[in-house]
């Protein structure tokens, strides 16, 4: 009886596998040159998402520069330029401040070792 059972799930896998299609995708060589303009559009789409946040906008503001003119200048820039504000950009903490995360970590600390030796 059980051997039945794997004999027809095989041939049912083997129908399904030669029903599938063999080749789902092709790769290709790119130019150099294509990876390179794909980058700086990447960078410069970094920069000018930047630019557009509503507290960078009011610090630029506040240092006496419209939004029109920045981006004006990001265009100006180099693509060397636009890489290097672009990586210092990306490397920038995304919360700014972890003194909530520490708080948290500590007081769950804390939890468990009075759960623990609670007992």
């Amino acid at each position: 009886m059980k051997s039945s059972w794997a004999r027809m799930l095989c041939r049912l896998l083997m129908v399904l596998m030669v029903w599938s299609p063999m080749q789902l995708a092709q790769a290709g060589m790119i130019g150099t040159d294509q990876l390179v303009v794909a980058s700086a559009n990447a960078d410069r789409t970094t920069v000018l998402e930047f630019l557009g946040r509503a507290d960078v906008a009011n610090q630029l503001q506040s240092f006496g520069l419209d939004a029109k003119s920045a981006t004006d200048r990001v265009a100006a820039m180099t693509d060397a330029e636009v890489q290097m504000l672009a990586g210092k950009i990306n490397s920038m903490p995304a919360g700014a401040d972890s003194t909530g995360i520490i708080l948290l970590l500590l007081i769950v600390g804390v939890a468990v070792w009075w759960i623990w030796f609670r007992r």
